[in-house]
């Protein structure tokens, strides 16, 4: 949303016209014959005010995800993303196995009276909280779905329960279109016979749920799909898909503007009066590429890196490529989550990193407690009789270190 010096002002001035508001109110007016009584109640606001500034600040900088898609040479199309969450271990370690034909029913405000459906295939997904969806997923067909946050600017519809039958919550979105769907297409055209709702879920460490997806399809299509405003539908062509948090995606794509002169190309040497000023080193056409982790330097950054990715001969080429560009947006936990807030059960602000190959139906990951990467084969899976299940391969929660031998 802001970046912490401009919030904290911003919560300033909320906490002097809120002082007014109250004192207009007789809470805690200025001439009062019970002076202790009127500090406490203005101490008790204080705290008030400014614990909500701080709370939500803080969550405003316990997410930074960022994601890519490339491209290969011979028509393989990978997604890949990272999975940034510095308020606690969420345990996006644990991979969750959905079988073709489930039988899903959706959450509400109400409890799980929501729409029902039967899934057309199965899929694999990250979880979070020990809760049955997560950050992204993909199934046997190939189709992506990934959420990322959207705080201050996702709004969904308002719940009428005379329409439950329809409604759902966030995590049921993602469940939903992995489920039913094998191409972007699909997707777009039923993106309308559903509401999504805000769904208060105190499993997920107490966040709150502002979300948006990117969908993407081993043809090549990649949407971005928004709620804003009360629930109006927003979908946007991914630009080389690439995705992060807030603002709506149709900002970055207007700020893309700013960063048109970044090349891979050397900046030209300039002779000003028989002295020659040329570049210090490789990578001089890139200057003035934003390096911090905010949602809109993050953006330029993953398209600037996307743009110029080297030619890629095949999928398991363009698996490692994007592993190697996201090792850019790995963010230590130090950076941006002040000393005495920094969590103990976590050692990295970035969770999990993932690479799904949307031709061979491969999902790749590893995670902050172990960098090896590991594969899950999804047309190995007998998704018809595969029984749904959680997959925890961080067990020991160990780096694996392979030692060379010299002899």
């Amino acid at each position: 949303m802001f970046p912490v010096p401009v919030f904290f002002i911003a919560c300033v001035l909320y906490f002097k016209s809120t002082v007014r508001l109250l004192q207009a109110n007789r809470v805690f007016p200025e001439s009062a014959t019970n002076k202790e009584e009127t500090m406490q109640n203005r101490n008790f606001w204080i705290s008030a005010i400014v614990g909500f500034c701080l709370l939500f600040g803080f969550h405003d900088h316990a997410n930074a995800c960022t994601g890519i898609s490339l491209k290969s040479k011979d028509g393989s199309v990978v997604v890949a993303r990272t999975v940034e969450w510095a308020l606690s271990d969420a345990q996006h370690n644990k991979i969750a196995i959905f079988p073709r034909n489930k039988t899903f029913t959706a959450s509400t405000p109400d409890g799980s009276n929501g729409k029902r459906w039967k899934g057309r295939f199965g899929f694999v997904s990250m979880t979070a909280y020990d809760q049955s969806y997560g950050p992204d997923g993909m199934n046997e067909k190939g189709l992506y779905v990934g959420m990322y946050y959207l705080p201050g600017y996702a709004s969904y519809m308002k719940y009428d329960p005379k329409q439950a039958a329809n409604a759902m919550s966030v995590g049921d979105f993602m469940q939903w279109m992995l489920s039913s769907f094998q191409t972007v297409d699909e997707v777009r055209r039923n993106l309308g016979t559903v509401a999504v709702v805000n769904v208060d879920d105190p499993r997920f460490g107490g966040a709150a749920l502002p979300f948006h997806w990117k969908v993407a399809d081993p043809g090549g299509e990649s949407i971005v799909v928004e709620f804003v405003d009360g629930g109006k539908l927003k979908v946007y062509d991914s630009f080389l898909g690439v995705i992060t948090n807030s603002p709506t995606y149709d900002w970055h794509l207007t700020n893309l503007r700013n960063y048109i002169k970044l090349t891979p190309k050397p900046s030209e040497p300039l002779n000003i009066e028989n002295f020659l000023l040329g570049p210090l080193g490789a990578g001089s056409g890139m200057v003035g590429m934003p390096g911090d982790f905010t949602p809109p330097s993050r953006f330029i950054r993953a398209a600037a890196l996307t743009a110029s990715v080297r030619p890629l001969s095949n999928a398991t080429d363009a698996v490692f490529e994007s592993f190697r560009i996201l090792d850019s947006f790995n963010i230590p936990l130090g950076a941006v989550v002040p000393r005495k807030q920094i969590p103990k059960d976590i050692e990295s602000a970035t969770q999990i990193t993932s690479v799904s190959d949307l031709g061979n139906r491969r999902y790749y990951y590893h995670t902050m407690n172990n960098r090896q990467v590991r594969m899950i084969d999804l047309p190995k899976i007998d998704f018809e009789n595969v029984k749904q299940q959680i997959i925890d391969d961080d067990t020991g929660r160990e780096h694996v270190v392979r030692e060379i031998s010299v002899k």
